[in-house]
This record gives structure tokens, C-alpha cells and sequence, in this order.
């Protein structure tokens, strides 16, 4: 399987492009691409942002209104998956409840490795331009729970 190239083109015209794995978490990248494809992305926000540790989007708008799609399994070592993709800088992993299963459309950028994620979240695609987009995304101020006090819009997504 080929890796498919992705975009991400941030309100404020920054750029960040990126491959995906579907040989590592075939479902996890169909279902990427399918959001992608519906232009599902598209005036979302990067709501959870921690220095050190994490961006966190694809799943609210600016309002912080919930824009919600199916659940997919998790592909990850502790629900069954063998999936060896580490969780270091630059990596796409997909966000989720306790819930193993509860996967849909939040993914997050590693700003910094944290192999305490690896086994038990699903990593599927890495970061390959623009890891200077995701340090400043970083690195923005935030509230007490980790909101960016200005909302960091995605302005689409694409497959290049």
C-alpha cells in the first residue's frame, strides 16, 4: 500500500502536509480520508492544546459546537491491533474516550514524543512539512483547559 499525502491549510494560510499509513491502521486512514473527502474538517478548531505533549483537533468549530460522525475501532496493540507506529514528534494519532472503540473524527499531532501512548492509542499518519505550524499551534495561550484563548480555525483539509 501506497501512503496517501494530506494538507492541512490553517485559517491564517499556514500549512502543514503529512502522509498516512494505511498499512500501519487501515481503518483509522479510510476513515481519515472519508472525513477529509467530506470536507468534514473544514472550519474545525484545534480545541486542546498542550506544549510539550499535544495538538488536539477535527471534532468542534469555533462556537466549541460539536461536529460528530460513527466511531471506528481502535487499532492499537492493548484492543488487539498490532500497530508499531510510535507516538513521537510530528505523529498523527486518533483521539478517544476510555472506551477502546470510540475513535471518530478528533486526531492529534505529537508536539514532543510520549511513548506512554503507544499500544493503546491508534497512530496512522505523521507530519512531514510544517512541524514549525504545530510549535507555534503549541505554544499559542490557552485557558485552564488547555482552549486556545483565539480559535486556531483549520481552514481545509485535502489530499494532495
Amino acid at each position: 500500500m501506497e501512503n496517501i499525502k494530506f494538507e492541512i491549510e490553517m485559517k491564517d494560510g499556514k500549512i502543514m502536509r503529512g502522509e498516512l499509513y494505511p498499512e500501519v491502521a487501515p481503518i483509522t486512514v479510510q476513515n481519515f480520508v472519508d472525513l477529509i473527502q467530506r470536507n468534514f474538517y473544514d472550519g474545525l478548531i484545534f480545541h486542546r492544546v498542550i506544549p510539550g505533549f499535544m495538538i488536539q483537533g477535527g471534532g468542534v468549530d469555533e462556537t466549541m459546537t460539536p461536529r460528530e460522525t460513527a466511531a471506528i475501532k481502535g487499532e492499537f496493540k492493548s484492543n488487539g491491533v498490532d500497530n508499531p507506529l510510535l507516538h513521537t514528534r510530528g505523529v498523527l494519532s486518533m483521539a478517544r474516550t476510555m472506551v477502546k472503540d470510540s475513535a471518530s473524527s478528533q486526531f492529534f499531532i505529537m508536539h514532543e514524543d510520549a511513548p506512554h501512548l503507544d499500544g493503546d492509542y491508534a497512530a496512522f499518519g505523521k507530519i512531514t512539512e510544517g512541524l514549525d505550524v504545530v510549535d507555534e499551534i503549541a505554544n499559542v495561550s490557552r485557558d485552564l483547559r488547555d482552549c486556545p484563548h483565539t480559535p486556531v480555525v483549520i481552514k481545509t483539509m485535502r489530499l494532495i
